[in-house]
């Protein structure tokens, strides 16, 4: 997993470039109805849910992409686990939604194509109350906790994983995070973060079991070296500068 285009990465903000050029992602697709079952699987690395290739990227990407899964980066009761950090800040957890771009037929075939995937990636943080959207996974991580275990989850709204507003975000070309590390991922980080309650995230945290028998955790990539490379952002990260007299 050497390379120069390596993921994650730290976001510095101030070095971040501002480019109009991001429009908003657009979702399309992304409220299934309770009828349609979705696996969810433990892989011995982290949660996997199955998505079907009709929830769709509409806008925000210059090509077509489809989904084909999300998952989830965390750390540990004593400690945050997301796999991207802002300005060397951790959050608690990460949800990586991974689309394909649909001028290939699959998953695998487009993974080794410099624009085959679009991930879509937003932090999680302790907030107040449940979050009801993220209670649709967490409530089945107890059916999965050995590698291998898989169950069926109802369709559910899968937009409301993401955050409401996906105008802001930054974006720079990466890889896949784990092994085999394909540099073909075009990155979306969103700014606004998600809150789960404290007991959905312990849930988070300490329910599933790794291939050595433990809890799985901390299930995150350190960050990578950019090597040169330019970091967009959709939104003005610094405030313009403002010269004084004298």
């Amino acid at each position: 997993c050497g390379g120069t285009k390596q993921s994650p990465i730290n976001v510095d903000t101030a070095q971040a470039i501002f480019s109009p050029d991001l429009r908003p992602i657009q979702l399309s697709g992304y409220s299934l109805p309770a009828n349609e079952l979705l696996k969810l699987k433990n892989n011995g690395h982290t949660v996997v849910l199955d998505l079907p290739s009709s929830l769709a990227l509409a806008g925000g990407y210059a090509q077509q992409y489809r989904a084909a899964q999300l998952h989830l980066h965390w750390g540990s009761p004593s400690g945050p686990g997301s796999e991207h950090t802002v300005n060397g800040r951790r959050f608690a957890a990460e949800i990586h939604v991974v689309h394909y771009n649909t001028k290939y037929d699959s998953f695998t075939e487009a993974m080794v194509h410099p624009d085959g995937l679009a991930v879509l990636g937003a932090f999680l943080e302790v907030g107040h109350g449940e979050n009801q959207y993220y209670h649709e996974i967490l409530k089945h991580l107890d059916e999965i906790q050995e590698v291998g275990q898989e169950t069926l989850v109802p369709g559910f709204n899968i937009a409301g994983l993401l955050p409401a507003n996906l105008k802001f975000y930054f974006h720079y070309n990466g890889s896949l995070t784990t092994p085999p590390c394909f540099q073909t991922v075009k990155w979306t980080i969103f700014n606004q973060t998600m809150l789960l309650s404290h007991h959905q995230m312990s849930m988070l945290v300490s329910t599933l079991r790794s291939p050595d028998d433990e809890l799985l955790q901390n299930n995150y990539r350190p960050v990578q070296n950019l090597h040169g490379r330019r970091v967009l952002a959709s939104f003005q990260t610094t405030p313009p500068v403002k010269h004084t007299p004298g």
